[in-house]
C-alpha cells in the first residue's frame, strides 16, 4: 500500500490540450485532471472518458478533490474526450455501423485513441506507465468505451459504461429485428477470446421508456443485463469481474451520472 502522502494535500489540476488527429480529420480537445500533491515516484492510474466536454456538468474535480481527501481512491489522472461534431459516427463499434449507419467511423476514432491519445498523454504528463488504465463512457460514449477496451485489452483493464446504448442495433424494429442483432452483444458473443477486463455498468430505472418486448423492464436495462449474460457465457464472473448498479428513479442525464461517478471511481481506483 501507498500511504506516504497526506490526503488532505491532493488536489485537482485543470488544463487542455489539442490534438490534430490525422485519422479523424480534426482537431481534438481534451480536458486533463491530473492530481497535485502526489509524491514523487508514486503509481499513477489513467481513465480516459469520452464526451469530456462535461466534466463540468460532471462535477469531476469535485468529485476526485473529495475522494482524494477521504483517502478513498489512489492518485488518477484523466483525459476527458471532447467529442465533435461527428459523434454519431465516431461512437459506436468499430467495423459495425448499426442499421442507419451511424458509427461509420468508429474504427477512426479508435485508432486515434491508440496511436494518438495515449501517446501524446504519456508525454504530455511524462508519464510512461499507469497502475491501471480504464475507459468509460456515457449513453452513445459508453458504448464506444466498452467496444474499444474490449477490442484493446493490452491497452485497458477495466471499462466503465454509464447508461450504455447496447441497443446499438443491425436491423431495424420491425424490419426483422431480433436480440440477436443487437451489435455489442454480438461482438461478446462471438469473440475467440476472453479478454483480461472488468466492467462496471450502471443503468437508472427512468433511463428511457421504451419497452421492445413488453416485458414490463425498460429497454436499456434489458440490454445491459444481457450484456452482463453475455459476459458470464465468456467466463466472466459476477462481483470478481462486473459490477452493475441500477439506480431507482436515474435518468439519461449527467445529474444521474454525476451522482454514479463516485461509485465508479471507488470500483476503479480505490484503496
Amino acid at each position: 500500500m501507498y500511504l506516504n502522502w497526506n490526503v488532505s494535500e491532493m488536489t485537482v489540476t485543470q488544463s487542455e490540450i489539442t490534438i490534430e488527429s490525422e485519422f479523424l480529420k480534426r482537431d481534438v480537445t481534451i480536458t486533463l485532471l491530473l492530481p497535485g500533491g502526489r509524491e514523487a515516484g508514486e503509481p499513477i492510474s489513467l481513465l480516459l472518458l469520452n464526451d469530456g466536454q462535461e466534466t463540468v456538468s460532471l462535477q469531476l474535480s469535485e468529485t476526485l478533490e473529495n475522494l482524494y481527501g477521504t483517502g478513498t481512491v489512489k492518485p488518477v489522472a484523466v483525459a476527458a474526450i471532447h467529442c465533435g461534431n461527428d459523434r454519431l459516427q465516431e461512437y459506436g463499434v468499430a467495423g459495425k455501423p448499426d442499421y442507419k449507419q451511424r458509427g461509420a467511423k468508429a474504427a477512426a476514432y479508435t485508432k486515434f485513441i491508440v496511436n494518438e491519445l495515449l501517446l501524446a498523454i504519456k508525454k504530455e504528463t511524462g508519464i510512461e506507465d499507469f497502475e491501471i488504465t480504464a475507459f468509460a463512457g456515457f449513453s452513445l460514449g459508453g458504448l464506444s468505451a466498452m467496444d474499444i477496451a474490449w477490442n484493446n485489452a493490452g491497452l485497458f483493464s477495466k471499462a466503465g459504461v454509464f447508461s450504455g446504448s447496447f441497443w446499438w442495433r443491425s436491423k431495424e424494429l420491425g424490419k426483422g429485428y431480433t436480440d440477436a442483432d443487437r451489435i455489442m452483444h454480438q461482438a461478446i458473443r462471438e469473440a475467440k477470446n476472453k479478454p483480461a477486463l472488468k466492467f462496471w455498468l450502471q443503468t437508472g430505472t427512468k433511463d428511457e421508456t421504451a419497452d421492445r418486448n413488453k416485458n414490463g423492464i425498460i429497454d436499456s436495462i434489458d440490454d445491459t443485463i444481457d450484456v452482463i449474460k453475455e459476459l458470464e457465457a465468456k467466463g466472466y464472473t459476477r462481483p470478481a469481474d462486473i459490477q452493475y448498479l441500477e439506480i431507482v428513479g436515474g435518468t439519461h442525464s449527467v445529474a444521474t451520472w454525476a451522482f454514479a461517478m463516485p461509485k465508479f471511481l471507488v470500483w476503479a481506483f480505490g484503496r
